[in-house]
């Protein structure tokens, strides 16, 4: 029995050595292409994720590129529009102070206000002399004067209603209506030139544009600061989303805190002002409590070369002294 199991052993293990060895090279060419087969896979995950880091470090580049261009487009067109503010074009600069007048006829009327001045200024007896500078002071500086005088008095109007402008806007949001509405609505119902500038905005969207592309017109028309934040507000907003009415608050907030400010700056620089426009009008007044009292001693000064010429004189340095005392007191926000 001993014998018999230990030969059955023997023939089976006889027989799986034969299996063994007829079936070893196809053990072999299987593991073989088990090896080549998983190298291909490690091969094809390989490149298939440099292939991915590739396309990330791409995107990344464009994204990077496309953010440094926007940032260089943005900082030319406000360089643009500062120097549009600082010193506009006189097409901009008419609209700017709300008059509906072209160049040409801005040219006519300039013209015409200057033979106006120096005729009325012959009749007064001005030596013909000075004749062509009053001409050239008529024509040149007193008109663009009084379009500066007009586009201040406009922005200070703008700047009193904007504000209420804005509360109109925030509380149409909050009440579900969309932005266009909002700005319909100020179109139609705010004081001007608050009325006139949104209705440019809305104007400009019948044209085509989007509101943060037609709000970013608004201080082409309007240069202030405060016009400037709201179209970088609703620029922000639409690029990267957000609580719209909750911006916009922030903004009504800080524009009427600069009102409260300006107005502090305003009320602490009096005392500075009232002293300038004191010893501005004291030669005038001396002057004239002098030819009151002796007027021969006083008229030397209109009837000799010599009075003309130190007249001249104090003109020159009265003029450069109240600039650098306006200089002074002038306080920018």
């Amino acid at each position: 029995m001993g014998s018999t199991l230990a030969f059955v052993l023997l023939a089976a293990v006889a027989a799986a050595a034969l299996v063994y060895v007829l079936l070893f090279d196809r053990i072999a060419e299987g593991k073989t292409k088990e090896r080549r087969l998983n190298t291909v896979k490690q091969s094809a995950t390989s490149i298939s994720s440099k292939k991915a880091d590739r396309d990330r470090a791409a995107e990344i580049q464009r994204r990077r590129k496309s953010l440094q261009d926007n940032l260089k487009d943005l900082e030319t067109r406000q360089k643009l529009r500062e120097k549009n503010q600082k010193s506009p074009p006189l097409r901009m600069f008419l609209a700017q102070a709300g008059l509906n007048i072209t160049v040409r006829q801005f040219y006519i009327y300039s013209v015409a206000a200057a033979v106006m001045i120096t005729l009325f200024a012959i009749l007064l007896g001005v030596p013909l002399l000075l004749a062509p500078g009053i001409f050239l002071a008529g024509s040149a500086g007193l008109p663009r004067w009084f379009i500066g005088y007009m586009r201040n008095r406009r922005i200070k109007a703008f700047l009193n209603e904007f504000p209420n402008a804005l509360d109109v806007i925030i509380r149409s949001v909050r009440s579900g209506l969309p932005l266009n509405d909002g700005l319909r609505l100020i179109a139609s119902e705010a004081r001007e030139p608050v009325r006139s500038e949104f209705r440019r905005v809305v104007e400009a969207q019948q044209m085509g544009l989007s509101i943060p592309e037609a709000v970013a017109k608004m201080p082409d028309s309007m240069p202030c600061p405060e016009a400037n934040f709201f179209a970088i507000v609703i620029q922000i907003q639409a690029q990267a989303g957000g609580n719209l009415s909750e911006a916009l608050g922030n903004l009504s907030r800080v524009l009427r805190d600069r009102k409260k400010m300006k107005a502090k700056v305003n009320a602490l620089s009096m005392e500075a002002k009232a002293s300038a426009a004191i010893i501005g009008a004291l030669p005038f007044i001396v002057t004239l409590l002098i030819y009151l009292s002796s007027p021969q001693y006083i008229l030397l000064l209109f009837t000799s070369q010599t009075g003309h010429l130190l007249l001249g004189i104090s003109a020159v340095l009265m003029t450069i002294g109240m600039l650098i005392m306006k200089k002074m007191i002038n306080f920018n926000m």
